[in-house]
């Protein structure tokens, strides 16, 4: 090779690198692009994820806050969550697909849920779960801010006798905003929550979890439900009669019954506002 040839070689990779560090910046070549999407979903996936984020807003369950999400039917290393917005606005253009990692697909320039990590983590290490659910809703924060743990009461929260842990974030990450804005924040959230339905946030809130939308939207009105009224009967005085274990665990086998005609009811109630 000349020296000539030599000089003008350097000089094209001289040249080259601003380039590409200015197509990186910029998300213009494939390294830097979102994952890539697991494909196509049906369309009644998403207008459940919609009907469920209404319908929990309309339950009182959810606020301007919390969120709802469900694992991609195509690939387990996936999940559909909404941009950010209040539950009760959320439509079929909001829903976004996701890695576990909480990285969006295709951001669009759309806002995102801060504490997309819950998801992301919780179904990294729960293959059983579908859906997800993460609430602020009032009647639980007692529990999580006081040594008394919530107790199966209702027959329709027995899935509560699998047991309520407490996440308390300072042990893992010190002084905080409390929210869970990382992944190993995620982590140990889903390490405290383990194979329990539920787990409550310390003065924060709490997570639920399902095998499906409709299991999990039911648990998570159920549960603030069980806590007002363990809270309503202990305030009576004198022992409260909690269910059984053996009586829990004949609900839980069919805790799926009959979910779709209180489902059909929700849904529809919900999707009528405008």
């Amino acid at each position: 090779m000349s020296k000539l040839h030599r000089y003008r070689s350097r000089r094209a990779i001289l040249f080259a690198v601003p380039v590409v560090a200015v197509l990186c910046a910029s998300g213009s070549v494939a390294a830097q692009s979102g994952p890539a999407s697991a494909g196509p979903v049906d369309p009644q996936l998403i207008e459940d994820l919609v009907a469920a984020n209404r319908i929990l807003a309309d339950q009182g369950v959810l606020d301007g806050w919390g969120h709802v999400s469900v694992r991609h039917p195509r690939d387990p290393n996936r999940y559909l969550l909404s941009r950010s917005r209040a539950p009760e606005l959320i439509s079929v253009d909001d829903i976004m697909e996701f890695d576990l990692d909480s990285n969006p697909v295709d951001a669009k320039g759309r806002s995102l849920y801060t504490e997309r990590f819950i998801h992301g983590e919780i179904y990294k290490t729960r293959p059983d779960v579908m859906a997800i659910v993460h609430t602020h809703a009032p009647a639980l924060i007692p529990f999580g801010i006081s040594k008394v743990s919530l107790k199966p009461v209702y027959h329709r929260s027995a899935f509560v006798a699998a047991g309520v842990p407490v996440f308390e974030i300072r042990e893992r990450a010190g002084m905080t905003d409390m929210l869970i804005r990382d992944q190993a924040l995620g982590r140990a959230l889903a390490d405290a929550l383990g194979n329990h339905p539920a787990a409550l946030m310390r003065g924060h809130g709490a997570v639920i979890v399902g095998p499906s939308i409709q299991r999990v939207v039911g648990r998570s009105i159920f549960l603030p439900l069980n806590a007002t009224l363990q809270m309503q009967a202990a305030a009576l005085g004198g022992p409260v009669t909690y269910l059984d274990p053996e009586e829990a665990k004949k609900i839980e086998e069919r805790e799926g019954y009959g979910l779709g005609r209180a489902w059909e009811a929700w849904k529809r109630k919900a999707m009528a506002k405008p």
